[in-house]
């Protein structure tokens, strides 16, 4: 019985921290909407990365964990940051241009993809758990993007790999999770991807500044894009992910909802069909490698 208790009052904890996340992530979508009329995705990256700083800096100097921040590991975070820069400027596109629900659908093929590029970058074989895993991942890509020369477009291309390069982001920050704290990934993350931003929105010599309609919104999306990550990283902290998977994908159907009451997106039920199959390959991952 007192086992039972534990794990009931653990499974609610982690649900509490994947509901700011779920909540994080759903307003960063609607700020990231809401400021594409007037700026470019590498500028909304440009500031988003400057609150960032603000924030990491702040934290890092009050607590004492400034010295954290090392430079030993500096290639890898290079390498790290330049993925997670592509992926959320193909994310910011893509909620811009197809339906909220299919820009998250497309996003949860993440864990599919971190299977198949480990033995890559991590020396981890691809078991056949993760290969059956991978396959079922893909059903629900096909029924998500449904390709055919009217329903592939670069939205849905954008999407997909946004999922990719989510994916080499997660295997990078694994390899630097052995060496760094979360403290020296979090600043080079925002400082890197700020040099980033102001590389590729400054290149034409048109930056455009915020003005005072824009401005909360990119507030917004600084705060929400750290609280997001900082939610996440306690449910998987106190929960396996095989509790906190299942919570995440509650972002599904919340996006769903928001973008037909905001933006009069149907409710696509091949959509929902998809998610069901990206999750059964991911939940089929966890579980089946839990047991061996």
């Amino acid at each position: 019985m007192p086992s039972q208790k534990t794990d009931l009052a653990t499974t609610l904890r982690a649900a509490i921290w994947m509901t700011g996340a779920i909540a994080s992530f759903t307003a960063m979508a609607i700020a990231g909407r809401a400021v594409s009329f007037a700026l470019d995705t590498f500028e909304i990256m440009f500031y988003r990365s400057l609150i960032g700083i603000l924030i990491v800096g702040s934290v890092a100097l009050s607590t004492g964990k400034w010295r954290e921040i090392t430079r030993r590991s500096l290639g890898l975070h290079a390498a790290r940051n330049l993925a997670h820069f592509t992926g959320q400027n193909l994310w910011f596109f893509a909620i811009t241009v197809i339906p909220l629900a299919q820009v998250f659908a497309l996003e949860f093929t993440t864990p599919i993809w971190v299977i198949l590029i480990s033995p890559i970058f991590l020396a981890e074989p691809i078991r056949k758990v993760g290969l059956i895993a991978a396959a079922i991942g893909f059903a629900g890509i096909l029924i998500v993007a449904r390709p055919s020369p009217e329903s592939l477009n670069i939205g849905v291309a954008a999407a997909a790999f946004s999922a990719v390069a989510f994916a080499l982001t997660a295997v990078f920050t694994r390899r630097l999770t052995r060496t760094e704290t979360i403290t020296c990934i979090l600043f080079y993350l925002t400082t890197m991807q700020a040099v980033f931003g102001l590389a590729f929105a400054g290149w034409e010599g048109d930056l455009a500044l915020p003005d005072p309609t824009t401005t909360p919104w990119l507030v917004l999306i600084g705060c929400a894009g750290l609280l997001a990550h900082f939610c996440l990283t306690n449910a998987l902290r106190i929960a396996p992910a095989s509790i906190v998977m299942p919570i995440d994908f509650a972002r599904l159907p919340v996006i769903a909802i928001v973008g037909a009451l905001f933006y009069s997106e149907p409710l696509d039920v091949f959509v929902f069909l998809g998610a069901a199959l990206i999750f059964a390959g991911n939940w089929f991952n966890i579980t089946r490698s839990a047991r061996d």
